[in-house]
């Protein structure tokens, strides 16, 4: 039996992937001839990482994944210990990339390379972490927790919004977002121009 929770987890692991792989392709093409657009796409795609992984995602695994997990297994122990600290640097970092994206835009190429890297660098450490989750943790849970830990994980799992899920009905709050991203981001997340 798969668990509600697992379910969104890896959903929403895949559309976060999904949106780091478009912003590594975009920084890959660059603005080309439409740099309103393509600033417009990277603001929006940060600002849903800021927004859905780093105020719904990580919390619920912080406070209700992690700790019996931790409790239960030396091994995981250590492993959470650095996807905690993950999460900790998780919402600066993204904030530093919103700020060296909106520096490239307003003071121009000169800005570029640090955002870049920076962006880059962010993405290939977001990736890493998801990889602990899904292959050290995630099995992990599956041996180790209770009926009753699986129960507040899915019930709380089931109240995120990410509005790029397949499983979440539409969410008013998020419809700009959401067709910001879609039909201006290149695939695999959106409809934009590869």
């Amino acid at each position: 039996m798969q668990h509600i929770s697992i379910r969104i987890i890896n959903e929403e692991h895949a559309s976060l992937s999904s949106v780091l792989q478009s912003i590594r392709m975009m920084i890959k093409r660059g603005p080309q001839n439409s740099p309103e657009a393509f600033f417009d796409v990277m603001r929006a795609m940060l600002f849903y990482i800021d927004e859905i992984p780093e105020k719904q995602h990580h919390i619920k695994e912080s406070t209700l994944l992690f700790p019996p997990l931790a409790a239960r297994s030396a091994q995981c122990a250590a492993v959470i210990e650095k996807l905690e600290k993950d999460h900790e640097t998780g919402e600066p970092a993204v904030r530093e990339l919103q700020h060296l994206l909106a520096a490239w835009e307003m003071l121009g190429e000169s800005r570029r390379q640090e955002f870049e890297k920076e962006a880059l660098n962010y993405i290939d450490f977001y990736m890493d972490h998801m990889n602990r989750e899904d292959t050290l943790i995630i099995p992990e849970a599956l041996k180790l927790l209770t009926d009753e830990d699986w129960e507040k994980l899915d019930s709380a799992f089931q109240s995120n919004t990410d509005p790029l899920s397949e499983r979440i009905q539409r969410i008013p709050v998020y419809d700009r977002l959401f067709t910001k991203i879609v039909m201006r981001a290149p695939a695999p997340i959106g409809l934009g121009r590869s």
